[in-house]
């Protein structure tokens, strides 16, 4: 099987509270069978914080482009990106 890249915005008090439901919001809407290519096939999350003054959704995608290797692993944690107090971005490749 492949993998694809995924992008999920999500708030909760805390990046482990935002994971959690945006990882339920991922399994209702895809499914819990595998090989979704979403946020469902994640177990846990790496926070990374955001350099200086950058955008965090360009960083996240920075971090895509260029195989970052805290995040490149299908079978390893979502990247997490804070956008603002209480939101939350979690990115990554997922198996497909």
């Amino acid at each position: 099987m492949g993998s694809q890249d995924f992008y999920h915005v999500e708030t909760g008090k805390t990046a482990q509270e935002a994971f959690n439901n945006a990882h339920n919001d991922a399994c209702y809407e895809h499914g819990h069978g595998g090989y979704t290519g979403t946020l469902a096939e994640k177990n846990d999350f790496i926070e990374i914080p955001v350099p200086g003054e950058k955008d965090p959704t360009e960083f996240a995608q920075e971090l895509i482009d260029n195989d970052d290797d805290r995040i490149v692993d299908k079978w390893g944690p979502a990247g997490c990106v804070k956008i603002k107090e209480g939101e939350y971005l979690f990115f990554g490749w997922a198996s497909f």
